[in-house]
């Protein structure tokens, strides 16, 4: 007598990746003041009034502070490489945390905020920006940007890009992509600019976690390199800054 052919067991843990988005972006109609795909001028916090809630899948916020120059003390702020930096209008603590709130109204559920930082808060933590917030902090991107930067014992070459999703918290058809290394190197020309952002690094995490004619935004967007990868990845770009486009004559 044949013995019974034996059952095959499913696996312990199921796939948690999917290369697809099963979430849509909800229809926002546009504020008369707002514009697609521009750069425009206005101050971050009254942009993100204007936007309604739970519209946006994709948001990136790039503080302007001087977290290291300001604690460590280097002896040389304000001269050399760090002058322009230093010149440029700084957000405090609660104005950073003000964003972020704005920044969690308007996200969609599971929707993503990518938060650029230094490693002083990155080691103190940023608790306080995200408190009242419905986001958690689920990845981290060390972006080597291959040049030597300041330091008082190690030489600084990295920044770092958090990772934030608001609740509910989902990778599997959220996240589509599965070949970004957290470890992303990427040499910048700063075209005037003095803290401009990589334009391929960001255009990979938008793909991630949105579909193309869907809305980004950048409240404080700097030199506007997330609008340059939005177009590269056919995204509507929705972002200002308070100086309009720095480096620009």
């Amino acid at each position: 007598m044949a013995e019974p052919a034996l059952k095959q067991e499913e696996p312990l843990v199921k796939s948690v990746f999917s290369t697809f988005r099963d979430m849509e972006m909800p229809e926002l109609e546009l504020p008369p003041d707002l514009r697609f795909n521009d750069e425009l001028e206005m101050e971050g916090l009254e942009f993100l009034s204007l936007l309604p809630d739970g519209k946006v899948p994709v948001a990136f916020l790039d503080p302007q502070y001087r977290g290291l120059l300001d604690k460590m003390s280097y002896g040389n702020e304000g001269r050399s490489r760090s002058k322009a930096r230093c010149s440029l209008p700084q957000m405090s603590e609660e104005t950073i945390g003000a964003f972020v709130r704005g920044i969690d109204r308007v996200l969609m559920p599971s929707g993503h905020l990518f938060l650029w930082t230094d490693k002083y808060h990155l080691c103190t933590g940023i608790d306080a920006w995200r408190m009242g917030t419905h986001l958690d902090v689920v990845d981290l991107v060390t972006w080597d940007k291959g040049r030597i930067g300041m330091g008082y014992r190690t030489r600084r070459r990295s920044e770092y890009l958090l990772v934030l999703q608001k609740k509910p918290r989902r990778a599997k058809g959220v996240w589509k992509s599965h070949d970004i290394p957290d470890v992303w190197m990427e040499r910048v020309t700063r075209q005037g600019e003095t803290h401009r952002k990589p334009v391929g690094l960001q255009a990979a995490l938008l793909e991630a976690v949105s579909n193309p004619g869907d809305v980004v935004i950048d409240p404080a967007a700097g030199s506007f390199s997330v609008l340059e990868a939005c177009r590269l990845k056919d995204r509507h770009f929705l972002g200002c800054d308070i100086a309009g486009k720095y480096g620009t004559d």
